[in-house]
């Protein structure tokens, strides 16, 4: 068992892959942004891929443990420390009983990933553990974590000094710049050429008004071709709307003139097109990106996309470890 000695900024239970096949009851997949971090935290510490962890995100949690435990920290650099003594991360370690784990805001990336070994103890919710905040559903009492909470840990013979190969190691971007694979679809027939080349040709900064549930994006206007701006009247007024239609998790939708990438916790259905599509492969980029960084969409085919996710796959697993 662990106190939650300060919260960190929505710090949230999630599990992978989230909560599968309720979007037609309207409760998204959630679970965590960067999957490919979470799934190695959680092999570091004995567990199953899949078992549910702790996602940080900014700003980071203090921890204050009751009993020894083997845990692991990945993903974006919170500069964790365990009792004031820096502690790496990609390898399991032991915090010993009274100790406390303390993470501070991110120098790299945007979200870290605490996994325990025998994971979290939480009730399923639809077949998961994930937090769906919006709905305040799953995790621990549907809600990001509080401070004086007290969490219980499974048991576990999880070993310390466990590593993950440094070439398995999800690269951060240093610069600011992020380069995300897209498809081509749904609507991939409602912008006329120019207005495909312009998306992918521009640097879109993502604006400060994002979250689990759609990453907003800045840059410059898009054009249409005809199908967008002749239409029948149940399309809506915009070149943008068209009828309701369902959304896929990942979806870039137009609103009017701001790119929406429709993430974790992001709607099922709703009234705009959807040009292109980040695959679940290149989520990792969009949960490890800052606001008022730069994203960079580079066009790939469905084959290449689960050509991707296919690789993703073998690279998180037990090979993965040293």
């Amino acid at each position: 068992m662990f106190e939650v000695i300060k919260k960190g900024l929505e710090t949230s239970l999630q599990d992978y892959p989230g909560r599968v096949g309720f979007l037609n009851q309207g409760f998204p997949p959630s679970g965590p942004m960067d999957s490919w971090s979470f799934r190695l935290a959680n092999l570091l510490v004995g567990n199953k891929a899949e078992e549910a962890a702790l996602e940080c995100q900014y700003t980071g949690p203090s921890l204050k443990f009751e009993s020894d435990h083997v845990i692991a920290i990945c993903g974006g650099d919170m500069q964790p420390k365990i009792d004031g003594a820096a502690v790496p991360l990609w390898e399991s370690i032991l915090i010993k009983k009274g100790q406390t784990l303390e993470l501070s805001f991110c120098l790299t990336g945007a979200r870290t990933y605490i996994a325990f070994s025998g994971s979290i103890q939480s009730e399923l919710w639809l077949g998961s553990k994930s937090t769906f905040h919006k709905a305040a559903v799953g995790g621990i009492d549907g809600r990001a974590i509080q401070e004086g909470q007290k969490i219980s840990l499974g048991n576990s013979n999880s070993k310390i000094g466990k590593k993950i190969k440094a070439d398995v190691i999800p690269e951060m971007s240093n610069n600011g710049v992020w380069e995300i694979e897209v498809v081509r679809g749904p609507n991939d027939d409602w912008l006329d050429n120019n207005g495909y080349q312009t998306f992918l040709d521009a640097k879109w900064k993502l604006q400060a008004r994002s979250d689990r549930t759609g990453f907003r994006l800045d840059g410059p206007l898009l054009s249409f071709n005809e199908k967008a701006t002749n239409k029948s009247p149940e399309h809506g007024y915009e070149p943008s709307n068209i009828i309701d239609q369902g959304y896929p998790i990942g979806g870039i939708n137009l609103a009017g003139q701001t790119p929406i990438i429709l993430v974790n916790d992001g709607p099922s259905m709703g009234g705009f097109i959807v040009p292109f599509t980040v695959p679940s492969a290149s989520f990792w980029k969009l949960g490890q990106a800052k606001p008022s960084e730069y994203f960079k969409f580079k066009e790939i085919s469905v084959e290449e996309a689960q050509d991707m996710r296919s690789y993703q796959t073998l690279i998180c697993s037990e090979e993965s470890i040293i």
